[in-house]
């Protein structure tokens, strides 16, 4: 981003976000939206703030930061099995910003809201002298009584989790190019390096889920700020823990190639932050069905473990059989 641009904050919603805006974002002429909640269907609401530097590195393609800022949310939405209706978006723009950068974030994000049948409802927009700040707030609908909770966790529920772990936190590692990578680092084909930046780049919201969650799962939520801390987060609110063997957490070919030059990475994988996957607790007389309904929704999951009443986070084994000791179990941003 260089160089303001001389656009008003009208001329700028107007341009860039109006022709994003669905029926009841009222072409984002008013200070509200209206919307009728779905019959018989309750909302869900979630909302995720980005800042760069923190969450995406501010020379990301700005596509890719509106999208990711978008799916980071739908995310939270396919862990409550609820179906997108439509989002806010808070902008607060430094001073550099130019209209080339704000029509590439408002064509990546009007891509996303369009696939994914989640329209632009309003917002607003500011100057800012710190760094580029984005917010989002998603809004869902689902049956009612029929949103997964993050609590719902028994004794005995097999543990789930979708797709593959670690390779946004591994993405991330490339991004920075610290020293002490350089081994694994530079081992990496350019595939698997580009595959993993990828991940970290833009994750890939499981909405597909949503009914086999709403059917099977007693629990849910995504995986945002590590595999470890938040199946721990989970666990913790029903009075469970669990131990988890290392050989059971899915890795794509990637992050399996980057582990075995640096078996270090593995606390890395458990505990980096960004996957966007769901974890979910299945009672063990529904596990099959949900297994052949996520297969169904081309959705590919893993079981975990099981979860046992007892306090302290889940352990995590290795192949010998011993508990691995973690510096920390997820990212804290404070």
């Amino acid at each position: 981003m260089k160089h303001q641009a001389p656009f008003s904050e009208d001329d700028l919603i107007a341009t860039f976000f109006a022709p994003l805006a669905g029926e009841a974002g009222l072409r984002l002429r008013d200070d509200a939206a209206l919307m009728q909640p779905p019959p018989g269907r309750e909302l869900v609401l979630t909302k995720d703030l980005l800042v760069a530097g923190v969450h995406f590195f501010s020379d990301d393609p700005p596509g890719a930061i509106a999208r990711k800022a978008l799916r980071v949310n739908l995310s939270d939405l396919a862990a409550k099995a609820a179906e997108p209706v439509g989002f806010l978006l808070g902008l607060a723009l430094p001073a550099d910003w130019t209209a080339q950068w704000l029509a590439a974030f408002a064509a990546g994000l009007g891509e996303d809201a369009a696939n994914y049948r989640c329209p632009l409802l309003g917002g607003d927009t500011v100057k800012t002298p710190g760094p580029l700040t984005i917010s989002v707030t998603a809004i869902g609908a689902v049956e009612a009584h029929k949103m997964v909770p993050r609590d719902g966790v028994r004794a005995g529920d097999r543990i789930y989790v979708t797709g593959t772990i670690g390779d946004a936190a591994l993405g991330l590692k490339l991004r920075q190019g610290a020293t002490a990578d350089q081994d694994w680092i530079g081992a990496l084909s350019d595939a698997d390096a580009g595959f993993l930046r990828d991940r970290y780049l833009l994750p890939q919201p499981r909405l597909a889920l949503r009914g086999a969650l709403k059917g099977f799962a007693h629990a849910a939520m995504d995986v945002s700020d590590g595999l470890a801390g938040d199946l721990g987060k989970m666990l913790r609110l029903a009075g469970m823990t669990a131990a988890i063997e290392l050989a059971r957490i899915p890795l794509s070919g990637a992050a399996r190639r980057a582990l075995q030059t640096a078996p270090r990475l593995i606390e890395a994988i458990c505990s980096g932050g960004d996957d966007y996957e769901i974890l979910c607790a299945v009672p063990p007389a529904k596990a099959a069905s949900f297994e052949a309904a996520a297969a169904a929704a081309g959705i590919g999951v893993s079981l975990l473990g099981a979860a046992a009443p007892g306090e302290g986070p889940p352990t995590f084994i290795d192949a010998g059989g011993v508990a691995i000791q973690m510096a920390r179990t997820s990212f804290q941003h404070f």
